[in-house]
């Protein structure tokens, strides 16, 4: 990363520090032209400060004083194109370095190791080739140039003055080249840091994040027993509290006791509390920031709900497992005794008393068969393949193939369909074994006595816009105490029911992304209702 860093081109760097180094290059041309005009305007009777060209002199530097004030401001600006700014003050840096070498030629060391300074400050903002041109190479002309004009003038006596401005030219090229170097360096170290910096911006605010959406429950106490920091979880776990409360004490007492506790005697109590009323009770767990130090305190919340219910899915899985392996090896030897049974039926010495018992026995045996099915259908379950559909149609559809494979006498069951047209995302299969189990049981159940059942299948757009589907019959009704535990496996209220129909059918309907729910309808009459996903939703969450 760092071989890439070291190539960004000078224009791509930081905009704070090419600022920095513009400015620091405008106001040391601000000294420097001041200097130049003090010399210019120094005392004729001033010995070595005397310039040689008085009326150059102060035009040149007054004239570079005027430029330095001017450029100023301009170098406030990082400008887009800051090469050409920084290419032009250096060209005007050279020229003016070099008018007042000839005007002053008694200072032409202090100002040609001035010059220096402004080439290194270019060299910084510059490529390579664009400050060794415009700076060293135009610089150590324009000083031998000039230096070659005075040797006709004054003879060999001062020789050593083009020697001095081609050690000078020299010293420009590796001061540009070393200044170019560094810079190139302290790019790459900039992009580098800034890198990192953004890369741990980035880690900060994903773990601030995840602390956040975590289901247990963080706080960051002090020892003055305040609240720094808390995450929604325990927001919710200590009452949902105001933003300006964060004593601990008067918060959570319990809580601050047992800190206090943990904190003096190093043991913890992991017994369950409540902290507010109406929360899950929580088993809380404390953590030092750093060995040995009390300062800042980790307190997590768990919540024993969620550890319930985790331990409670595990036990259903492998009960699960469990219950498919036991169907298995029952099936053989029911299907035995069923076979044994039909074959008992057929004696013609079968008196009326064993008749009875043998249709006992194919309908126990055909209400086990059931279960086992039901059981085998939850451990294989596959995967749902959603599809797009037209409720409205779908529901016509099913309704004419279940009056077509079953003879349902005097009952009525039609669909309903809405003015608009309705679309979701489901599994046909899936979607048609729930429905299947729903209209299955408002026939068998929802029908007054004496009267024969009334069933709609019933598809609509909900007042959100949410597709949705409804099993309606218009019979007693279904007790609040059934209804709050009719969706448990295992649970009814029929002499020969499963339990397993309803659970089945909530099970496939929140594989579908779908909500299953029980509604009393007004008047007499149940309503199963199927809000199922639309098409957005499902595209949203794939994306």
């Amino acid at each position: 990363m760092s071989s890439r860093a070291s190539a960004v081109p000078p224009r791509t760097a930081p905009q704070g520090t090419v600022r920095h180094e513009l400015l620091f290059l405008g106001y040391f041309r601000l000294a420097q032209a001041l200097i130049y005009t003090g010399l210019a305007f120094s005392p004729q009777g001033a010995g070595w400060t005397r310039p040689q060209d008085a009326a150059l002199a102060r035009a040149a530097g007054l004239l570079y004083l005027l430029f330095a004030v001017l450029a100023l401001p301009a170098l406030r600006l990082v400008l887009p194109r800051v090469r050409l700014l920084v290419s032009a003050v250096l060209a005007v840096d050279v020229l003016a370095a070099v008018l007042a070498v000839v005007a002053m030629g008694n200072a032409r060391i202090g100002i040609e190791m001035m010059l220096a300074v402004n080439l290194a400050a270019g060299a910084l903002l510059l490529p390579l080739r664009m400050a060794a041109f415009f700076a060293a190479l135009l610089a150590t002309l324009g000083l031998i140039g000039h230096t070659l004009l005075e040797l006709p003038a004054t003879g060999a006596a001062d020789d050593h003055n083009l020697l001095e401005s081609s050690l000078f030219g020299l010293a420009y090229f590796a001061i540009v080249a070393l200044c170019n170097v560094l810079s190139r360096q302290m790019r790459a170290t900039e992009a580098l840091a800034e890198q990192r910096s953004i890369d741990l911006a980035n880690l900060s605010q994903v773990n601030e994040l995840i602390i956040r959406r975590m289901k247990t429950g963080v706080l960051l106490v002090d020892d003055a027993n305040r609240i720094h920091q808390i995450n929604e979880s325990a927001w919710m776990l200590l009452g949902n509290p105001s933003a300006d409360q964060r004593d601990l004490g008067r918060l959570a007492p319990e809580l601050s006791r047992r800190l206090y506790h943990w904190m003096t005697s190093g043991k913890l109590d992991e017994t369950a509390t409540q902290l507010a009323d109406g929360v899950p009770e929580v088993v809380p767990r404390f953590s030092r920031l750093a060995p040995g130090d009390d300062s800042l305190v980790l307190i997590f919340l768990d919540d024993t709900s969620l550890v319930s219910r985790r331990a409670e899915e595990l036990t259903l899985s492998s009960l699960g497992r469990l219950s498919a392996s036991i169907a298995h090896e029952i099936r053989n030897p029911l299907a035995a005794i069923r076979y044994s049974a039909q074959l008992l039926a057929e004696s013609p010495d079968m008196k009326d008393g064993d008749q009875r018992m043998v249709e006992i026995i194919n309908n126990h045996c055909g209400r086990l068969n059931e279960i086992i099915e039901n059981i085998l259908q939850l451990s294989r379950r596959e995967r749902s393949r959603p599809e797009t559909l037209d409720l409205g149609r779908w529901a016509s559809d099913f309704v004419a193939e279940y009056l077509q494979g079953n003879d349902i006498g005097s009952d009525t069951l039609r669909p309903v369909a809405g003015h608009s047209r309705v679309t979701a995302v489901a599994d046909p299969q899936q979607l048609q074994q729930v429905v299947w189990n729903l209209v299955q049981n408002a026939l068998r159940y929802g029908r007054m006595p004496g009267e024969p059942a009334r069933v709609i299948v019933v598809s609509r757009l909900g007042e959100h816009g949410e597709p949705i589907l409804e099993v309606i019959d218009r019979g007693p009704g279904i007790p609040p105490k059934v209804a709050a535990q009719m969706f448990e496996p295992f649970y009814t209220t029929h002499e020969y029911g499963t339990g397993l129909g309803l659970y089945l059918a909530r099970q496939m309907s929140e594989a579908n992304q779908a909500a299953l729910e029980y509604v009393r309808v007004a008047g007499g009459g149940s309503c199963f209702r199927l809000l199922l996903a639309p098409p957005a939703r499902v595209a949203e969450a794939a994306g």
